[in-house]
């Protein structure tokens, strides 16, 4: 039997980087994908945005951990993910959002956050030909942006193997052994394995595994489409997010990358639940439709490709990070809810400093998201 310190099942946004930072403290890792390399389930579908503006103190904390990974990448590694500082942008055209986010700057402020409202004139200079009617201002965090999903998981894959962890790519997992509230073996396709603390960050296959080891993880995926254009000269830098939902969906938002080409997304209503990722006739014309009311500028530019991808949802639109009642040696690290990129990096660095280094100082990220909260509610801008 192959035994290790950690076993991580997943190489996507979450195991991937996590396997870097366990590995960079000494430990022997070893993390198993069905797939043939890291970042070719969710991961692939990201768009790229990362983004520390959330409303609650976890997700701040965590992806302020994550931005400051990925915009030192080069700096810190030599490695470039195509990192833009572009900032987020909340456009608001009516009263009842404008009052939201100004409550909620309160919130994200007290926690340091560079976020601010800014004016309607401010929105038209960062995003040039907006529609401004009706445009009331709304909010900006200049230090958030965008990445490579696919750079960025090749850049965690590189540091990961460089400091000693390995990955079994092709490898299914089949089974669990459990034994006296132990995981005492994990059998694949290929092999069996045993480790001191196996973790799940399997995704939308989260599910699946939590009854191999008899948790029931509450993480049901649903699909997201979205779609890039051809290049074109720079002409906006912010993530542009639209909150307003309609009768088909929820929000929309794009950004330009640092190639020019403008990705982008749209979150459905109702939700389309299940894992099939094949592209829908619906999604092209019900986006066009709202992006170019918002900024017909757009109205020109050629469409390359549109995929679909899948989000890991909880109940409560929250990931589900700790360990078990049920199982000692199992930590959950799953039902990231279509923000695992965004949340990867930090994540990792945080689960690292928890499990090897006993730390306590993000006791109440486990208390937020723990598996036996109640899963009511939903955050403001999922």
């Amino acid at each position: 039997m192959n035994t290790y310190d950690f076993l991580i099942i997943g190489a996507g946004s979450i195991g991937t980087p996590l396997a870097y930072h366990l590995a960079k403290k000494g430990k022997k890792v070893c993390v198993l994908e069905k797939h043939a390399s890291c970042g070719r389930g969710q991961n692939r579908a990201a768009i790229g945005g990362i983004r520390a503006t959330h409303s609650d103190p976890a997700k701040i904390k965590i992806c302020t951990m994550s931005l400051d990974q990925v915009r030192n990448m080069h700096s810190e590694h030599g490695i470039d993910i195509d990192w833009i500082e572009g900032g987020y942008l909340f456009p608001v055209y009516d009263t009842q959002r404008e009052r939201n986010l100004k409550d909620l700057l309160k919130v994200q402020k007290k926690f340091g956050l560079n976020i601010d409202w800014i004016d309607a004139d401010a929105i038209k200079e960062l995003v040039p030909g907006i529609s401004d009617n009706g445009l009331r201002g709304g909010t900006f965090s200049p230090n958030d942006g965008s990445a490579s999903p696919l750079k960025t998981a090749g850049a965690f894959f590189k540091l990961a193997t460089a400091a000693g962890a390995q990955f079994k790519f092709y490898e299914n997992v089949l089974s669990m052994e459990v034994k006296d509230r132990k995981v005492v073996s994990v059998k694949t396709n290929k092999d069996t394995y045993s480790a001191a603390v196996i973790i799940n960050a399997a995704g939308a296959d989260a599910k699946d595994i939590g009854k191999m080891y008899g948790v029931d993880l509450p993480v049901y995926p649903d699909s997201h489409e979205a779609g890039i254009t051809e290049p074109v000269k720079p002409f906006f830098k912010p993530m542009v997010v639209d909150i307003r939902p309609d009768s088909h969906s929820h929000n929309y938002y794009f950004y330009q990358n640092i190639e020019g080409q403008v990705v982008f997304c749209i979150t459905p209503h109702p939700k389309i639940a299940g894992k099939d990722t094949d592209n829908t006739s619906e999604f092209l014309p019900l986006m066009i439709k709202r992006m170019l009311e918002l900024y017909p500028r757009l109205r020109n530019l050629r469409i390359r490709r549109t995929w679909r991808g899948l989000y890991p949802m909880t109940p409560d639109g929250f990931p589900v990070v700790g360990v078990t009642n049920e199982i000692d040696n199992v930590f959950n690290a799953v039902g990231m809810c279509g923000q695992g990129y965004m949340l990867g990096p930090g994540l990792g660095k945080i689960i690292s400093d928890m499990l090897i280094d006993n730390s306590k100082e993000y006791d109440f990220i486990l208390k937020q998201l723990t598996l036996y909260r109640d899963f009511s509610g939903e955050e403001m801008l999922k």
